[in-house]
């Protein structure tokens, strides 16, 4: 769902700033098989082809080489399916206006429900995510690391020096199990959806796990029932559309985006409540020698 030298930070610092689809079993199952059934599998090529006899070797090597093929496919099967991600790069949302209605949202949803407050996205972990992935070792954090470097002039590219404003308004759930603030619609949503893919294909190309299965949708989430299971058994299956109702039109404000985040899911939080971050890429603002701004990307790190 939070090293590079110059320009780097520590931990404290950047506190202070604040699968591909899985391919299925069955399909590549029937995809194996289907080449033995296949008609040439089995013609005799002496045949056709007026050859006396065929190598005894070419028969071993093509079922050599179709060993190899299914252990491959094991593999790949075996990788996708331990795919648990643990690490997110993350927007962080820090204009107190939309912080301070979120706030208000989840306070109003909890006078309804008192057992909801559990369930509520803590104070200073609101963010947006761009995208999830695994990273299982310390090599690995690096390679992410690196990868979130090399991000840095496909953002450049994608913005043109223009900021990026994310305006936040109403409300809407996945399947009224988690709540979240939408994003109002405008050119910003495809900069961001291409920000995002530029993330996924950047990190994927240096052999990450990352992505998921449904499409890309940003949301600023503010309450998750699986926060709470224990909330299912005492009735609370869903998130009552009720609760929110008086927030559906409302406007919450708009986020400058400064920075993006890779961040640890698992890792202690800050002790501003937002995630344990690796490193940074910082989106500031430069003047132009007419004294207009435009956007300029550096690195952060943190410890």
């Amino acid at each position: 769902m939070e090293r590079p030298g110059a320009g780097g930070i520590n931990s404290s610092e950047c506190e202070n700033v604040s699968r591909e689809e899985e391919t299925s079993e069955e399909f590549e199952a029937n995809a194996m098989d289907s080449l033995t059934d296949m008609p040439f599998a089995t013609i005799d090529i002496k045949d056709d082809c007026g050859i006396t006899d065929v190598p005894h070797t070419n028969w071993e090597r093509s079922k050599e080489n179709e060993r190899i093929s299914k252990d491959q496919i094991k593999k790949r099967k075996k990788k996708q399916k331990d795919y648990q991600p643990n690490y997110f790069l993350s927007i962080p949302i820090t204009n107190k206006e939309i912080t301070r209605g979120i706030k208000i949202l989840q306070n109003a949803i909890i006078q309804q429900d008192k057992q909801l407050a559990k369930a509520m996205t803590s104070d200073g972990s609101f963010h947006i995510t761009l995208l999830v992935m695994q990273l299982l070792s310390e090599d690995e954090v690096n390679i992410g690391i690196g990868a979130l470097l090399e991000l840095k002039p496909f953002i450049e590219e994608i913005l043109q020096g223009k900021q990026l404003i994310l305006p936040f308004q109403g409300i809407d759930t996945f399947g009224n199990q988690v709540g979240f603030v939408k994003l109002a619609e405008g050119d910003h949503v495809n900069s961001l959806l291409e920000i995002a893919e530029a993330a996924k294909r950047t990190f994927q190309e240096k052999g990450i796990l990352a992505g998921e299965n449904r499409s890309f949708k940003p949301h600023l989430t503010f309450m998750k029932l699986s926060k709470a299971p224990w909330l299912r058994k005492k009735g609370v299956k869903k998130i009552d559309p009720e609760f929110y109702e008086k927030f559906i039109g409302h406007r919450f404000g708009e986020e400058m985006v400064h920075r993006i985040d890779l961040c640890s899911m698992l890792k202690k939080k800050q002790s501003n409540g937002y995630y344990h971050c690796e490193s940074s890429v910082v989106i500031e603002r430069e003047r132009t020698s007419r004294g207009r701004g435009r956007s300029r990307l550096s690195a952060e790190h943190g410890g």
